[in-house]
């Protein structure tokens, strides 16, 4: 159902609900983005005392029906606003849910051990993000956390495996989480795999891996330990919690950013989170 035929059932309800058989006088052109409930009441406000409302399921459709187009005719900007309304305080609700969640979640989103952390360990700004390794949108957006890391030195990436799109890209997963416990050098590993033909999966970590001097033998010995495990898990709670569904996903200060929004957007929201502490200056 869209948004359009939500508002007309919404109202229909309301109008069923309430004004029974009653007729409607012709209601005032509305100015403001209000709610459906109190446009009703201002138009039943107009309206002389009926009998007892009668049920809904008594309610003739013949009748009701013009009443309806009738009062909605009045004002053809009224389901413009309706909408607007609704976009506005559906959006309010996420974002308190979200700021919520992540006042919740600090310490599982930035002072996990086991994470991976790369330019600046103590940055003013902290940048996370989600990936899976056979997400193309993720390959594509590579470039854009390169150059970020390249040309801020004052920025925190914290990189959160989330693999979530085959079997394959879990394996990859787990060896990535063992080579960011080495000493090896994590984004070069990133960087392979993110720049290798085909499926990602565990050859071409340990490929990767080995590169980088790692033994392949005792990183497929180690990947299903415990603490591989709950590093991963770790994510998978952290998406749960904030809602995010898909890769790459981003959070920055008070926003969880879905999708490869590109260097610039990035760009903004960390010159914002230091210009006024959230990532959208008013």
């Amino acid at each position: 159902m869209n948004r359009i035929a939500i508002v007309l059932a919404a109202i229909a309800g309301i109008l069923a609900g309430a004004l029974g058989y009653s007729q409607l006088n012709q209601p005032q052109p509305q100015t403001d983005a209000v709610a459906v409930r109190a446009i009703v009441e201002q138009v039943l406000a107009e309206q002389p005392k009926a009998e007892p409302v009668q049920a809904v399921a008594q309610l003739d459709p013949a009748e009701l029906n013009p009443l309806i187009e009738k009062f909605l005719m009045s004002d053809p900007k009224l389901l413009q606003r309706l909408s607007i309304a609704l976009d506005e305080t559906l959006s309010a609700e996420e974002k308190s849910r979200t700021q919520t969640a992540l006042a919740s979640m600090q310490d599982a989103i930035y002072n996990q051990p086991d994470q991976i952390v790369l330019g600046n360990p103590n940055g003013d700004v902290t940048l996370v993000e989600f990936f899976d390794y056979n997400c193309g949108y993720c390959r594509n957006a590579l470039p854009d956390l390169a150059a970020l890391l390249a040309e801020d030195t004052n920025l925190r990436v914290i990189l959160k495996e989330f693999p979530i799109l085959s079997n394959e890209s879990i394996d990859a997963a787990r060896v990535g989480v063992l080579v960011g416990q080495s000493d090896a050098d994590y984004w070069t590993f990133h960087e392979a795999l993110f720049t290798s033909r085909g499926k990602v999966d565990k050859a071409v970590a340990l490929a990767a891996a080995t590169d980088l001097g790692l033994s392949s033998v005792d990183l497929e010995l180690r990947m299903k330990d415990e603490s591989v495990a709950k590093t991963i898990q770790n994510s998978y709670e952290i998406a749960q919690a904030l809602g995010i569904s898909g890769t790459p996903t981003y959070i920055i200060g008070n926003e969880v950013i879905p999708g490869a929004i590109g260097v610039e957007e990035l760009r903004t929201r960390i010159a914002n989170m230091r210009a006024c502490g959230e990532s959208q200056c008013s």
